[in-house]
């Protein structure tokens, strides 16, 4: 009979545990809950070029979690998509851009990296944190589609989801995680 309550005392221990590891990981970035996502696309030299910027998504919350040396990152997946009257609209092409910071307590600096589908297009390391806000959150311009994708005359529309890791407890639900905007335009070559 002893050996039971041990047993049981250790399997709650342990459950208690798991549960106070959940509740400090699923607090550590809040979702995008009060935040817009502007979306501005624009076709220029044969490239479609997507303006976008997560207003208020460096919330006091990220600036914190940021502070304390946890790499975080800001993903973002923009879905070019072709408007089809009447029938399930078509994506024609997917770009995810993803910023990454990591401040260094001891130096005092961010370090902070974009990359476009995987692949590393810029790191750089800086000491201003209005810096990191604008790097993490703004984006003008990125050439993410070529338009020989597109068909002549047809309405075309770009859209962003944008997610944060770490991740708050929202994210488990089904659409608390993120966030999302779109633009639209019409291709005349």
């Amino acid at each position: 009979m002893i050996q039971f309550s041990a047993v049981v005392s250790v399997v709650l221990r342990t459950r208690i545990g798991i549960v106070i590891i959940a509740a400090v990981v699923c607090t550590a970035v809040p979702a995008f809950a009060d935040t817009t996502l502007r979306v501005r696309p624009l076709v220029r030299s044969g490239q479609v070029l997507v303006s976008f910027a997560l207003e208020e998504g460096f919330t006091d919350q990220v600036r914190e979690v940021v502070k304390s040396g946890l790499k975080t990152t800001f993903t973002y997946t923009v879905e070019l998509r072709l408007k089809v009257p009447a029938w399930v609209d078509r994506t024609i092409g997917i770009a995810v851009v993803s910023t990454t910071v990591e401040y260094d307590n001891l130096t005092r600096r961010h370090t902070i990296s974009r990359t476009l589908d995987g692949r590393m297009e810029e790191s750089r390391v800086v000491d201003d944190e209005a810096t990191v806000r604008q790097w993490m959150t703004n984006f003008e311009r990125v050439a993410l589609f070529d338009t020989k994708l597109l068909e002549e005359n047809r309405e075309y529309y770009v859209v962003v989801r944008a997610e944060a890791r770490p991740r708050s407890g929202a994210a488990f639900w089904p659409w608390g995680g993120a966030t999302s905007g779109s633009g639209k335009f019409t291709f005349i070559p």
